[in-house]
This record gives C-alpha cells, structure tokens and sequence, in this order.
C-alpha cells in the first residue's frame, strides 16, 4: 500500500466577486509526479501555495502528514548571503545530529540507534551536497549578498533549497524559468529519478512529458485528473472535451423543448405538470461547461520581404576582460525565426540589445534596412505600466486601438485575448506573469513590427497561450529573434540556432539539436584534449627522469621489485578505469538524490584515486628506470 502524501478536498478560494478555486481536490502518493496544468489565471499557482501552507482556503481541507519543500515563482530567501539561504535549507540535518548527540549523552539508546539509522540514510555530511547543488544550478558566490542579486539568481537559489530540503514531497511553481537548457535537462533527470512525491507547475512540455506520472488540470476552478504523460493528457482531454460538448448541446436541446413546454402550458398545473417545471428548475441551474477559450494571434504585417532586415559584421564587445562577442556576423532577413541559446550569462539578451541597437559595438558594424520596426518583449515585462488599470494598460490610455488600419475599442481588443469584463479596473501589478505576457501580446500585435525580439517568451505561459503564440510566429512574415530555453518551442519555431559557445564565439546551426551535437562533440574534443595533455606531461617527466646522470649506477630490480614492475600497468588501468566509472556515477541523479553514506563513500573514493594512481605512476617511473640496468 502506497503512502499517502497530500489530501486536499474540497478546497475554494474567491478574491472578491472571482471565485478562482471552486471545490479542488487532489491526491499525492509517495513516488507520484504530478502535472499540474491550466489556463493563466485558473489558480495553479494559488493552489500550490495552499497546498504548501503558504495561503490560507476560505473552504475545504488539506491534510499533509509529510515534509514539503515549495519553489514560488516571487521567493523570499532568508539570510543576508547566498550562503545564509543555502545552509538553512540543511538546518535539518545539523538538528538531526544534535538530537543524535543529545540521545547518545543521555543514554537514550533506542533514540540514539533509531536517529543513527536516518544519519545513516540520509548521509553524516551535505557540505559537499550543497556545494554540489550551488554550483550546477550557477547559484552566485557563497559570500554575495542577497538584496544585490536578480530575480534569477534568487529562483536559482529557491530551487536549490527546495532540493536540499530532504523533503517528502516538492512542490515548484515554474522551475525552468531562468535556467539555461542544460541545466533544465539536468533538473529533468534529477526529477525523473526523485523518489518521493512531485506536484509541478511548468510550461516546459519536454519536462513534463518526461517526468509528470499523471497530469492535474485546474479547469474552471475544479481539479480534472488524468493519468499518464503530457501526450496522453492531450489525446484524453480531446475525447474528454467532445464528450462534454455533446452533452451540453443535448442537455441545451432538451432545456429548450422544456421551455418551450413551459411557455405553452397552462396556468393551472397537475401533480406530472409540476415536476416536469421542477425538472426544467434544475436545467436552468446546472453549471454550463465552459468552453476552451482560445484567441487569435495575428502578427502578419502584409509587407514584401525584400532584402536583409539587419546585418552585424565583425560584431566585437568586452564588458571589461569578458569577451561577450568575437568576430560575430549575423544577418537577419524577413522568414527567419532564431533562436538565441547558451550558457546563463553568456550574452544572449546583450545580443538582443545589439539588434536592437541600445547598446553599442565595440568594433564592428550594425547594418538596418530603411524599412525596419523593431518590437521587444523583454523577459522582465517591463512594457506594461503596472499602476494604471488593465483597460488602460492595454490602450496605453485611449480607448480604440488600430488593428492594422482599422480602429478597435479596448474593450473588444480584451474580451479577445480573454480577459473577463470584471478585471479591467483592476491594477495591471495584480495580474499574474502570464496574464501580464497576454496582455503584452495584446501590445505586440497592435505594433505592426516587422521584427519581434523576444527574451524568454515563453516564461508563465499557459501551454494553450504557449501554442497559440507558436502559431502566431510560424504564420508572422516578418522576422524573430527568440532567446528562450524552451526546448520544444525552439524545435517547433525556429528554422535557426544561434549559439554562444565562450571566448565570444557565435557561430549559427540549423536547429537545436545541430547545436547541442556541436556542443557535445566540442566538449569530448577538450576531454581528450585535456587527457592527451596528462599523458605528454607523463612522457616529459619520464623523459627528464632517463636523460639524468645518476650520481651511482643504479641497483638491478631484486626479484620482487620485478614482479612489482610487472603488475603495476595492470594496476594502473584498473584504477583509472575505476575513477572513470566513478565520475559516470556520480553524475547519475539517481546516485546523486540516494545521498546518504553511499554517496559520502562514492566521494572520498573519488577524492583519493587520482593521488594513487599518480603515486603508482611515480613507483613505476622509478622501477623502469632501472628495469634495464
């Protein structure tokens, strides 16, 4: 029998007059990943901090016997450093061994072996753990402070803390954003291999694809449950949602006929004539399903394509001894959707700005076309003034908007992108992030731009509204450039890569996964690079140690030191092979999330072969420079 996790039953949330959450329930077993899904503004995420504890239900329960860790997409860190967060996230192991301490002083032995048997399980030492954590999520430098770092760097370091937790069930609201895409797949595999329970909150299709045991959608303010992956969600949904429109339009048939019924009979009414009015009672109250509320996005600008929208040639930058870029050539013509990828901090939203043209080369030339408009949507959404009203946002203070050349009042350009009647007073600062990306959107299309420069699109994108701006960009003639880690996005819209690659290197592909071959392929050339190095700097010190004159003829190998001389090769391939199996390991998520004494063992191993083996290579050096005496 499973163990259960999480039970929420019945849970409502209203804010005012909007009634977001109307009666959720959800089940999480140890070893479930869930998927949870739905619209912009449907309560995923006020779901998930209810379920955390972090937002209190105005009905319903919510049970949670385990430990949880939450990842909100506004965290606040404790402490003043990066360190201070990082090492409360393993208070609980330090509390562990002073209870531990405390048993064994007092003599507590059942405490104490009990308590021994958890250290046991979940490791005597995390220092190496949370260094670990830190640095492959590029959390900053353990002695930056806090109120100094951006948004990212803090998410990054939420996300790490919530991993460290060692907590029974996770719970993370959009846990990609601001993760390069390695990073993201590493993510994926730690979560795939995670034994406990999982309730994720993602745009990142692959990602749930992957690791989601069953999807959760929250739709009109109730919990829809399917079980499987992200592609069998979609096919089930489908069914699911035919099946209920055939519903509705027969129980609108039979509403209608009782009405008409109504409307024809007389004032005087049998015992049968009063309950077929009852029925027709009860008709008028049942819920209407509500329907998918997809939008269109239409970014055409009808224009000829002609020549080249933009050229860099010979493209330099330095931010003090960093080399941003190097040589970088780039043209960028009408049908062309690229995809801008790297490293966190390689210089992609710089290039973003270069294109366009806020911020300066340091050599090199910026060629427009007299026909360019440039559009941005920047990944801090700071195209929206947040203290007017969502109507006058979306107007930016009038009333009509041109769509093309025709005029358009606010109120329809809303009602299109689904923003409902009761939320244009409200504040444009209370809109969720992905409410607040529609609205931009919204923006977007009125602008005629014939250029999009887009820096993380995709980031709390609803995957109805994710699709629907994919299909916007694979109908738009003009030009896009996209910064995004979206793995699937990237494969779906962009006919080129553009990739950072260190030292200021740019060099464009076909496709993501031309990029991600290169990369791999580069990245085995400096392994064997690096060990072809070893092996010279092994040559020359053998080399220097047969060219010295000795200062007394050496002594001939005794029988034993012979036999030494012999097995030492043997010795050290098998040490070396041992090493490389050990690094293959450990990189292992799996290996990596088990913790515990195990892994402690894994490193200390690790730590100490390559001093062995250096140490027998020094013996054998030795021994062949006498083995011919």
């Amino acid at each position: 029998m499973s163990t259960r996790l999480l039970t929420a039953t019945g849970v409502e949330k209203a804010f005012g007059d909007r009634h977001v959450l109307r009666g959720c329930d959800l089940t999480v077993d140890l070893g479930e990943r869930v998927g949870l899904v739905g619209p912009n503004g449907s309560g995923k995420s006020t779901f998930l901090r209810i379920l955390a504890d972090i937002d209190g239900r105005d009905h319903g329960q919510v049970e949670r016997p385990a430990s949880a860790a939450y990842l909100s997409q506004h965290p606040v860190l404790p402490g003043a450093t990066v360190a201070d967060a990082l090492d409360d996230a393993v208070e609980w192991h330090r509390r562990l061994l002073r209870e531990y301490e405390a048993a064994t002083v007092e003599g507590n032995l059942q405490e104490s072996a009990h308590l021994h048997d958890q250290l046991d399980r979940v490791g005597w030492e995390v220092e190496h753990r949370v260094a670990a954590m830190a640095d492959r999520l590029s959390c900053p430098p353990r002695d930056a402070p806090l109120d100094r770092l951006s948004g990212g760097e803090k998410r990054r370091i939420a996300l790490a803390r919530a991993l460290l937790g060692a907590p029974d069930l996770i719970l993370l609201d959009e846990p990609t954003n601001h993760l390069d895409a390695e990073t993201i797949e590493w993510l994926q595999d730690w979560l795939c291999g995670w034994r406990g329970g999982l309730i994720l909150v993602t745009h990142d299709r692959y990602l749930l694809e992957a690791v989601a045991t069953r999807i959760t959608e929250v739709e009109d303010g109730c919990c829809v449950h399917y079980q499987g992956s992200y592609a069998d969600y979609l096919l089930e949904r489908a069914e699911r949602q035919a099946r209920l429109k055939s519903a509705h339009d027969r129980h609108l048939a039979l509403l209608s006929r009782e009405a008409e019924w109504a409307s024809r009979s007389p004032a005087a009414r049998t015992t049968k004539q009063k309950a077929r009015l009852q029925r027709l009672d009860a008709l008028r109250e049942v819920r209407p399903v509500k329907p998918q509320e997809a939008f269109t996005l239409s970014l055409q600008t009808g224009a000829a394509r002609g020549g080249p929208l933009l050229e860099l040639h010979d493209g330099r930058l330095k931010f003090g001894e960093r080399t941003i870029l190097h040589d970088t050539q780039l043209v960028v013509a009408a049908g062309d959707r690229i995809g801008i990828v790297g490293p966190n901090g390689a210089g992609k939203t710089t290039l973003l700005r270069i294109i366009q043209g806020v911020q300066e080369l340091d050599r090199g030339q910026r060629l427009c076309a007299p026909r360019l408009q440039p559009a941005v949507l920047d990944q801090h959404r700071t195209g929206l003034d947040l203290d007017r009203t969502v109507f006058e946002a979306a107007g930016n203070g009038n009333s009509h908007v041109f769509v093309g050349e025709r005029p358009v009042h606010v109120a329809s350009l809303l009602d299109r992108f689904h923003f409902p009647r009761e939320s244009f007073d409200q504040p444009a600062s209370t809109l969720s992030g992905g409410e607040r990306a529609r609205l931009l959107m919204a923006r977007l299309m009125l602008q005629g731009a014939n250029l999009l420069l887009l820096d993380e699109p995709t980031n709390d994108l609803d995957l109805l509204t994710l699709r629907i701006l994919e299909e916007a960009l694979l109908d738009f003639d003009g030009a896009a450039v996209v910064v995004t880690h979206d793995r699937a996005f990237l494969d779906r819209v962009c006919n080129a890569v553009v990739a950072f690659e260190g030292d200021g290197r740019v060099v464009r592909y076909a496709s993501r996964q031309q990029a991600k071959e290169a990369a791999e392929g580069q990245a085995a050339a400096r392994l064997a690079s690096d060990e072809t190095s070893r092996a010279a700097k092994r040559a020359e010190a053998r080399a220097r140690d047969a060219a010295r004159v000795p200062s007394e003829r050496p002594k001939k190998l005794t029988n034993r030191e012979q036999r030494e001389y012999a097995a030492l090769p043997g010795q050290i391939e098998s040490l070396e092979a041992e090493l490389e199996a050990l690094h293959v390991k450990m990189a292992d998520p799996a290996t990596w999330k088990s913790g515990g004494e195990a892994l402690a063992v894994l490193s200390a191993r690790a730590e100490a072969l390559p001093l062995e083996i250096e140490q027998l290579y020094t013996r054998w050096e030795a021994l062949e420079a006498r083995a011919n005496v």
